[in-house]
């Protein structure tokens, strides 16, 4: 069952907190060697290597990797109706708040005819993963494409590991989530190699290379985006799930239990974390977590997961140390069970998503909030944020100055110049002004 750390009667620093908050004993930087040795054998080896990556990984070869139009619009024609609905909602929903991310073109006007322009344009082509193994993840397609296509990208490749219960085609109702979304550049291919390919591309299946890669999977699909890295743009490296709970007396055991085990059912991997002043409140969640962990459908993995060292129960002395301790941890996903979330949350600075109140569970941030779920994992939130529009736009300033407006700077940049020691810089300003 899951541990307690006891922080109560302490002062722990920073750096004490960055080194007692409980991590998954393997991170992205065991897997780093593995993953760089996969992209590599699909950087050189193109489709013959992502076929054996395939048959060693996923137990299955695809009889073609490039998933045909025919069999996307069959997967969108086979959705339960229900599932069907369940995903048009959740793509609203998404597309309604991640519009808000776009920002406006802005214009400055630093003088007459001196103007700086600030535009935000979109990558041209994008990677987006979806992964596939102990679950299947349709709101994975919606969270990674909507952003995608709100920034206008205009070439979206999808790739998802092939299924072997599925003769080695990417699973039905992913295919059915990505037809939904116009999406018609699929591929069944997973883990390290799926991210190698989108990075190098494979020439044998007009797969061209990306520019960004986003999406979340395990530590070696992590690992290889931060090998790819430079090749291509990543969001972050999500990793295995987590969750942390800030919760004080008033908070309902049970609610904050089912939480941590909603997580915890993802992965043997996933981190359930709770951090609370109230040792009444710790016990009886630990109570409904026995009951919880024991009859819910992936026992065994959720018992795995809060019995790893990336899951514990914190006790400290008050909630001004709940959020210093979930601020050195900087969870993926941060729930805020207090008396006033409001306050609470006004004392916290690093969260992938933070879900306030009672009624705002991850699992519904998971799915229909309408925010996204594809979020920084192993302590990244404290300088990364999730995914969104902007993970697909770049920021570019355009300059226009008049002979005007440069020549009343002129004296300025000669004397910066020199003093840097570049004269040359100076001079290509002189010379459009100089006479004869």
């Amino acid at each position: 069952m899951i541990r307690i750390i006891d922080l109560r009667g302490q002062t722990p620093s920073r750096s004490d907190l960055a080194r007692l908050v409980p991590r998954a004993a393997t991170d992205v930087s065991v897997a780093h060697a593995a993953a760089a040795e996969l992209v590599e054998e699909v950087r050189s080896g193109g489709l013959g290597a992502l076929q054996r990556q395939a048959e060693r990984f996923d137990g299955v070869v695809p009889g073609s990797v490039r998933v045909s139009a025919d069999d996307i619009r069959a997967a969108v024609a086979a959705l339960e109706p229900q599932v069907r609905l369940a995903l048009d909602e959740a793509i609203a929903r998404v597309r309604r708040a991640t519009a808000a991310q776009v920002p406006p073109p802005a214009r400055t006007e630093l003088g007459d005819g001196a103007v700086v322009e600030q535009r935000w344009q979109p990558v041209e082509r994008v990677g987006l993963y979806v992964p596939g193994g102990k679950a299947v993840y349709p709101s994975s397609v919606v969270m990674n494409v909507v952003p995608a296509q709100t920034a206008g990208v205009g070439s979206i490749a999808l790739v998802s590991p092939p299924q072997r219960d599925f003769g080695g085609q990417v699973h039905p109702t992913i295919l059915g989530a990505a037809g939904l979304l116009g999406i018609d550049e699929v591929y069944a291919m997973g883990g390290a190699g799926a991210i190698g390919a989108l990075a190098h591309g494979v020439a044998e299946i007009g797969l061209e290379p990306v520019q960004v890669i986003t999406g979340p999977g395990n530590v070696y699909v992590a690992a290889a985006k931060r090998v790819v890295r430079g090749t291509a743009g990543i969001d972050s490296e999500a990793g295995p799930t987590e969750i942390l709970v800030i919760a004080d007396g008033s908070a309902d055991p049970g609610f904050v239990a089912a939480d941590l085990v909603s997580q915890a059912e993802h992965d043997e991997l996933a981190a359930a974390v709770l951090v609370t002043d109230s040792a009444e409140l710790a016990d009886r969640v630990i109570d409904e977590l026995r009951s919880v962990a024991a009859s819910t459908t992936h026992a065994e993995r959720v018992g795995i997961s809060l019995g790893g060292p990336q899951s514990a129960i914190i006790l400290v002395d008050d909630l001004a140390t709940a959020a210093a301790v979930s601020d050195a941890y900087g969870p993926e996903h941060l729930e805020i069970q207090t008396a006033d979330p409001d306050a609470t949350l006004a004392s916290i600075h690093n969260a992938g998503a933070i879900f306030l109140g009672a009624y705002s569970p991850v699992s519904l941030g998971d799915y229909l909030a309408g925010s996204n779920h594809v979020l920084p994992t192993g302590g990244q939130s404290r300088f990364s944020s999730g995914l969104g529009a902007y993970t697909f736009l770049r920021p570019q300033q355009v300059v226009r100055y008049g002979r005007e407006a440069l020549e009343a700077v002129a004296r300025d940049i000669r004397s910066l110049s020199d003093a840097e020691n570049l004269p040359a810089h100076g001079d290509a300003v002189a010379v459009r002004f100089a006479q004869g």
